[in-house]
């Protein structure tokens, strides 16, 4: 009988230590987390917007996800620095462009690489230097209502007359 009792709380316990990990392998994978530091080339680019881009981030080039947004900070010059990691195997042409582009019409921000035609292959550390700031819807509406920058140079009160 204690047998029998001793090998049902073993299996419970087994079955109880199986569920945690799965649980906790799903958190990590889910919440794209790296538990085990990641190999690849660490690449920056500076934006003047990055509207909501996030750490954890997705970097695709064709819609095909080929790194993650490792930090974003701001510059001494007042630009947002995005540091991505790209995965190994993935090479990065000099003169690549990275825009903040939306997933959806409301969904979550991304970076999206264009590849570029020079055959210089950027190195663990270097930024790419052409880049496309995050679409503004806000900004977008308050071109169309109160005109665009060429408006000149009176204030919105005299435009509206």
């Amino acid at each position: 009988m204690e047998d029998k009792r001793y090998f049902v709380e073993l299996s419970v316990g087994i079955f109880m230590l199986i569920g945690i990990l799965c649980l906790a392998y799903l958190s990590i994978k889910l919440g794209k987390m790296e538990v085990i530091s990641s190999r690849g080339t660490l690449l920056c680019a500076k934006f003047t917007n990055v509207g909501g881009l996030k750490e954890g981030a997705d970097v695709e080039i064709a819609g095909v996800e080929v790194g993650r947004v490792k930090k974003i900070t701001l510059d001494k010059d007042y630009q947002a620095k995005v540091w991505m990691l790209i995965y190994p195997g993935v090479k990065i042409q000099e003169d690549a462009i990275a825009a903040v582009k939306t997933k959806g019409l409301i969904g979550e921000k991304y970076i999206e690489i264009t590849p570029g035609g020079s055959d210089r292959i950027l190195k663990s550390g270097e930024c790419i230097q052409q880049t496309q700031p995050a679409f503004s819807l806000e900004d977008a509406i308050g071109k169309l209502i109160f005109g665009g920058p060429s408006s000149g140079s009176g204030s919105q009160e005299e435009n509206l007359e």
